[in-house]
């Protein structure tokens, strides 16, 4: 009774795992998922758990991670129904495309994680080793969504007025300004002014990406970078390290 585990067949036990009307069971002869009354053969295995209070859980966690203060009120009040919690759920979702492609995503991964728990515990079974999880990383697929690109500003900046900007900015996929980054050449250093990710738009790896693409043309002006970065921003920090940066001085200050 031993099978393989690959990712056609995790599709398919993941399609079936959510259809609550039917009985299904993995024929691993065949390598495919088939619907059953008996599952005693021992070339079936029946299916990982998957019910609707599992699907709730996964939404009730998925909306306390939300930066989003409206959608997160808002799925939280279709979560609070006393019916229908599924629907009016995927209702709000569908008006925040970003956020709802992110819960697909998210949904799909912790799905997945479950099937390859139960894979491990067969394969526990059988004594053999198991096979590891995949750490969820949904930024790069969220930021398909984003278009980049240059602004080209008249704006005069009373620091540096007569010095040249850079602008980039980033778009979602309803043409709403998602963040951007500003920077002024001054002699051969590019000055960082401001970076800004709308909160919505937070903890997706926008920041990130916006900075990348402002290091792209300061490398391919031979420019030097400096920013100067706030002490409660450590999480930025840590970015900025490994883009290469070296801090050079601290500010401190007294308050009265």
């Amino acid at each position: 009774m031993r099978f393989e585990l690959d990712n056609t067949l995790i599709d398919d036990i993941l399609f079936h795992m959510e259809n609550q009307d039917n009985e299904f069971a993995l024929d691993t002869q065949e390598g495919k998922v088939v619907s059953v009354f008996d599952v005693n053969d021992e070339r079936y295995v029946s299916l990982p758990k998957w019910e609707s209070k599992d699907g709730f859980r996964l939404m009730e966690k998925f909306v306390s991670s939300l930066k989003n203060p409206v959608a997160r009120q808002e799925l939280t009040d279709a979560l609070n129904k006393n019916k229908g919690v599924f629907r009016a759920f995927r209702d709000v979702l569908t008006q925040y495309p970003e956020i709802e492609k992110r819960f697909h995503i998210h949904k799909k991964q912790k799905m997945k994680n479950e099937v390859i728990n139960w894979y491990n515990a067969l394969r526990e079974e059988w004594g053999l080793e198991p096979i590891g999880t995949e750490p969820e990383d949904t930024s790069s697929l969220v930021l398909e969504d984003f278009v980049i690109r240059e602004e080209v500003s008249s704006e005069k900046l009373a620091s540096r007025s007569e010095n040249k900007t850079i602008c980039f900015v980033a778009e979602s996929s309803n043409g709403d300004l998602a963040g951007s980054i500003r920077a002024e050449i001054d002699d051969s250093i590019l000055f960082i002014i401001s970076l800004e990710v709308n909160e919505e738009y937070r903890a997706m790896g926008l920041g990130k990406t916006l900075l990348s693409k402002l290091l792209e043309r300061a490398d391919a002006e031979k420019l030097d970078v400096s920013i100067d970065v706030p002490a409660e921003t450590d999480f930025f920090t840590r970015s900025l390290l490994l883009e290469n940066f070296k801090p050079i001085k601290q500010t401190f200050v007294r308050r009265k």
